[in-house]
Parts: structure tokens; sequence; C-alpha cells
């Protein structure tokens, strides 16, 4: 597959933020997260993925995600030639490394999901309340400016 020239000016551009795009992605979160436990053909980690909630991955996206973390070297593919072809997909080391640091920014954010909502819902109310405000402050003066 040939890479487009605004992939090669994006990574020019800014190498580190491509990367970091590519494993957090939707779904490269979720490739890199089950290939720690194992190697996986294709059709196990599409029904792996899927099984995680939420809509299952296309065959489309997954195959991009896996080529994508595979030029990046996280990923090794293995395809063996036997009939009929098997292929089976696995984490480099560097792979792994990032896996793992993925897989602790997930934990955590399931531990941390009660404060999560918490402080959504504390801004959201904060929000409404000034909203609220700016209305009413807003009405005063029209209703002050008619009234000259």
């Amino acid at each position: 597959m040939p890479v487009s020239k605004n992939v090669v000016d994006a990574e020019a551009m800014c190498p580190h933020r491509l990367v970091l795009e590519h494993v957090t992605s939707r779904w490269g979160v979720l490739v890199l997260i089950e290939l720690l436990e194992r190697p996986y053909r294709f059709s196990e980690l599409r029904r792996a993925i899927s099984g995680s909630g939420g809509r299952g991955v296309s065959e489309k996206m997954l195959t991009q995600t896996l080529q994508t973390l595979e030029r990046d070297g996280l990923v090794h593919r293995d395809a063996k030639p036997v009939i009929p072809p098997r292929v089976d997909y696995s984490l480099t080391g560097l792979g792994r490394e990032a896996a793992e640091q993925v897989r602790a920014l997930a934990q955590w954010t399931h531990n941390r999901m009660d404060e999560v909502e918490k402080a959504r819902r504390a801004y959201d109310e904060s929000r409404r309340a000034h909203a609220e405000s700016r209305r009413a402050y807003d009405e005063a003066r029209d209703n002050q400016s008619r009234a000259s």
C-alpha cells in the first residue's frame, strides 16, 4: 500500500503526534490491548474487539489499523504460506511497550470514570447557570433600553 503524500507531509511536520494518534485511535487502543494477551488471527481479533462493547470494527477499519500499527513497528504480521492462508498478528517489543502504556491509561479511565462524570455534571451545571444569568442580564438590559 503506497503511502500518500499527505501522510508523508504529516510525518515530516510532527511525527510524534502522528504515532500518538495511531496508538490512541479508537481501534488502535483496542487492537493493542487485545494483542497484549496473545497473537490473533484477523477474524479472531475482529471478534475480540467487537466483543469489547460498542459497535464492531469493520474489516476495512481493522485492516487499516493493523497496517498503520505494522508500519509504525508496533504490530507484526506473520503470513504463513499454507492453504488456506493463515495470518497471525502479534505485538513487537515496541508494540508491547506502547500497549502496556495504553492499557494503563484505559485502566485509569475505568477507575476514575465516576470522578469524570461528577466533574462533567458540575461543569454542565455551571455552564447552564452562567447561560441563564447571561440571558437574564441581556433581558434586563433590553428592557432598560426600550424604557429609555
